[in-house]
């Protein structure tokens, strides 16, 4: 098989890059290791209302529409802003998944589900990739470029450099999340926020959460970073006692897991590993573009797609300066509060063990309690962290 970029991986990364090619007449061809592109969605897919214009996603994908904020710990500390109109969405990810991906075929991209890509090697006519099917029959695709957009796995990209020039360690982390369906009363009180909960009481070096999705189906999850030096209690333990906290015994008795879903997420702090090996170019998670701070990944996977995509086409023509900016292009668009708030996650969520850091940690709360929910989202979703200025700062420095 024939191409001139192959992109492995049809998360929102690998999936928006092939629309974008397959809109400038790119002869491109997507695979994903899954057949079933809903199955294994695990994403709390948390947006602001403004990145829905902003990458032109439609209604069909949205879930639920939220307003405000409960922030829940440490300890039985509680909360919480609300706006009067609604500040962000909770997407259906399997849904995003198919969309993007039916986009990119209706532009006339190639699409293979269920294949796995095993290595690519650069020949002197361009790349040659060899492929699994499901079936585990091998095959061989030829292509000028190869796009590994295939996550945390870097299944083509391989580690980053241990030491030396572009050396970088990936930070690592861990989540667990249930989709449930609870009573309609039950859902109707979490069902107008997004409730986030704190503190090594709730969730050791990490935090747990409840999304409102589609009546009357809540998100509920935990996360947390990996940590060597530590013995981490089993996540489905810590999942089920945050529900067990959370929801009163009989909408706990009425409560139906429809799905269970988890996933590991990695990134480095500063993004200085290698985006490139020859004809081989990292997207989205692969090149470090998941933030640590909140989990978050849509978002910036979908913005690597577009920084990437033009300065591949100008390499496919020849013209400008092309993949050198890649690098320089992406820390540009995800900007310098990005790396700030990878750094806060490593002391947040690493350190957050304890009674002296749940100190710490509900002394910042206690100093956001004066902002309404559109600062919070700001905040929390902007990385506006400059705003607090010398009230985060000893938080920051570690000085409490």
């Amino acid at each position: 098989m024939r191409c001139q970029v192959l992109v492995v991986g049809a998360g929102p990364a690998g999936a928006e890059l092939a629309r974008q090619f397959a809109a400038h007449g790119v002869d491109v061809l997507l695979l994903d290791r899954l057949s079933d592109l809903r199955r294994a969605a695990f994403s709390s897919a948390a947006l602001p209302l403004e990145a829905l214009d902003r990458f032109g996603l439609p209604s069909s994908v949205v879930a639920h529409r939220w307003s405000g904020w409960e922030l829940l710990g440490p300890g039985d500390a509680r909360r919480r802003w609300q706006a009067g109109r609604p500040q962000g969405v909770v997407l259906d990810f399997g849904a995003l998944r198919e969309w993007l991906v039916g986009e990119a075929q209706r532009w006339g991209a190639r699409v293979c589900l269920g294949h796995r890509a095993l290595a690519c090697h650069q020949e002197s006519d361009g790349m040659r990739t060899v492929l699994r099917r499901g079936d585990g029959r091998g095959f061989e695709v030829h292509s000028d470029w190869v796009i590994d957009a295939s996550g945390q796995e870097r299944s083509l990209l391989g580690e980053p450099p241990a030491a030396g020039p572009g050396s970088e360690t990936l930070v690592s982390g861990v989540g667990l999340e249930w989709l449930v369906e609870v009573p309609q009363s039950c859902w109707e009180r979490w069902s107008d926020r997004l409730a986030f909960c704190l503190g090594s009481e709730w969730v050791a070096q990490g935090y747990g959460w409840v999304f409102p999705m589609q009546a009357p189906r809540l998100k509920v999850g935990v996360c947390r970073l990996l940590d060597p030096s530590r013995q981490q209690l089993p996540l489905g333990g810590v999942l089920e006692r945050m529900i067990e906290r959370l929801l009163e015994p009989a909408e706990r008795q009425a409560l139906l897991v429809v799905d269970r879903h988890g996933g590991r997420i990695r990134s480095s702090i500063r993004r200085r590993e290698p985006h490139r090996r020859g004809r081989l170019v990292g997207l989205g998670d692969a090149v470090s573009t998941a933030n640590l701070l909140g989990g978050e990944g849509i978002r910036h996977a979908l913005t690597s797609a577009r920084v990437l995509a033009p300065l591949l086409l100008a390499e496919l023509r020849a013209e400008g300066p092309g993949l050198n900016r890649y690098p320089l292009e992406l820390r540009r668009a995800l900007g310098w509060r990005w790396s700030l708030s990878g750094r806060l996650a490593r002391r947040t969520w690493l350190g957050l063990q304890g009674s002296a850091a749940d100190r710490r940690l509900g002394s910042l709360l206690t100093s956001l309690e004066e902002q309404n929910a559109s600062a919070l989202t700001d905040l929390l979703f902007g990385y506006r962290f400059e705003r607090y200025g010398l009230r985060a700062l000893p938080y920051l420095l570690g000085l409490r």
